[in-house]
């Protein structure tokens, strides 16, 4: 089976962790740092979180901007249950905007229109999750315009798009956002086993992150209600989490940054093998808006016919290709049913899901194998 994507872990990973396992810290050693620093400086931020997950980063980065019962978040229904779960978490009420027909992304005039609609009703949202799907940047600096009216913040979900660029600069970068969220699972970019970061520019929200990521736990004298009784002295000052990376996870992660570039540029190779072989048949190839350079997570092709969805996605799955649908609208889960959602509220991620594939798309994804991929796409079509 040639699936829809994979890790690359060569020597030079392998010998990163074995250090770490044969040096005195397993973890909250040297390594997490050593990481979050080339994180920061790739992304050109000013500081950066590790956690042991997205889903924690996402999580930390709601609290840091306090987040609460009675607030409101929006994302997009086309993502991980992760980008919305993290405001319910804190206890605050979720809703969505529906998704642009050419990106995937969040449609911006739709978010405009529920701003307008939403500040009559006193119900504007404190925090809105872009997510950057498959890669290609949100129209972040129409989304950042609109928070300096309707007063929001802003995490990016940018899961998807460690080495991406928007107007030129690293997606990371928060230059449109109060923090930015990446995922290291091992379809990601690059790879820690699990983990996640959190970029931002801002030290106080970076300052809040590091404490919650470790139970709420902090040994620095400014921050204490006391003077310390001996240099074992702590204080617990917020209700926190085990959410910090381990130095083994790090040290995978400091490994894989290296090839970071490489893998990407890979990835846009075979983005441009399957628009050239593809153009010609009945289904949409990405869209690359003119603003954003896409890390290419993952490559997305929409049929134009959507009964034919369903064979030709098992045609390709019977013939050996890992296809992926990327992904059910999280307003259609039962969860979110459950708290009034109905699969009409959301029409255009709707029919994105009825006529979306995820073909393989991972960078050492071999030209023969490729056409394999392509050759049972066409003929399943």
């Amino acid at each position: 089976m040639i699936p829809y994507g994979r890790q690359d872990i060569n020597q030079d990973d392998i010998d990163s962790v074995v250090n770490v396992l044969s040096s005195d810290f397993l973890t909250q050693g040297p390594q997490v740092p050593k990481f979050e620093k080339l994180v920061s400086e790739y992304c050109k931020s000013d500081y950066a979180v590790a956690v042991n997950s997205a889903t924690s980063a996402l999580h930390l980065a709601c609290l840091a901007l306090n987040l609460k019962k009675g607030d409101w978040l929006w994302t997009s229904p086309n993502s991980f249950v992760a980008s919305s779960n993290c405001a319910l978490y804190c206890g605050a009420s979720v809703d969505f905007i529906d998704i642009d027909p050419l990106t995937y992304n969040i449609c911006v005039e739709d978010l405009e229109r529920k701003l307008i609609i939403s500040e009559a009703e006193n119900k504007l949202p404190k925090i809105i999750i872009p997510v950057h799907f498959a890669g290609q940047a949100c129209n972040m600096k129409k989304i950042h315009s609109l928070s300096k009216k309707y007063g929001f913040k802003i995490i990016e979900d940018a899961s998807h798009a460690l080495g991406g660029s928007y107007l030129k600069k690293p997606i990371g970068s928060c230059q449109f956002s109060d923090i930015t969220v990446f995922s290291f699972h091992p379809v990601k970019i690059i790879t820690t086993g699990e983990g996640g970061m959190a970029t931002t520019n801002n030290e106080e929200l970076a300052k809040a992150m590091v404490m919650l990521r470790s139970h709420g736990i902090s040994r620095d004298s400014n921050d204490m209600s006391q003077k310390p009784d001996g240099p074992w002295y702590y204080e617990q000052l917020a209700l926190g989490f085990n959410y910090r990376m381990t130095d083994i996870h790090a040290a995978l992660g400091v490994s894989q940054i290296k090839r970071l570039d490489e893998y990407i540029k890979m990835r846009h190779n075979i983005a441009k093998k399957y628009d050239d072989e593809l153009k010609n048949c009945e289904l949409k190839t990405p869209f690359r808006h003119k603003d954003s350079f896409s890390a290419f997570h993952l490559y997305v092709i929409r049929l134009r016919n959507s009964d034919n969805h369903l064979n030709v996605f098992n045609h390709l799955r019977n013939n050996g290709i890992g296809v992926n649908l990327h992904y059910m609208p999280i307003h259609i889960q039962p969860y979110y049913q459950k708290l009034g959602f109905k699969p009409s509220n959301f029409p255009e991620a709707m029919k994105y899901y009825k006529e979306a594939i995820s073909l393989p798309m991972f960078p050492m994804l071999k030209s023969e194998k490729q056409q394999q991929v392509i050759s049972s796409l066409i003929q399943a079509l």
